[in-house]
């Protein structure tokens, strides 16, 4: 995706001139630039998405680790006390 057309002055002006293929051309281009940002928009969302259900699963593995520290020390523990 490009965004080298934002850059442009004219890009959501109205055209200079009055031929009719202008006004299509502009038309068209700014159709162009609409879907451009729709698809990013849906990307953005799928990512955003993604990252969410990457974050749950990390907590359920820090939860887990949590877990299993707790075990760890515990038996460090009742083997320290049978010593």
């Amino acid at each position: 995706m490009s965004f080298d057309s934002f850059n442009e002055p004219s890009a959501w002006a109205t055209p200079t001139s009055s031929q009719p293929g202008d006004i299509v051309t502009e038309a068209l281009r700014k159709e162009k630039i609409l879907k451009e940002i729709a698809a990013s928009q849906e990307d953005l969302k799928a990512l955003y998405s993604r990252v969410q259900s990457v974050q749950e699963e990390v907590d359920k593995l820090h939860s887990g680790n949590e877990t299993l520290q707790m075990y760890i020390d515990n038996l460090t523990v009742q083997m320290a006390k049978r010593r």
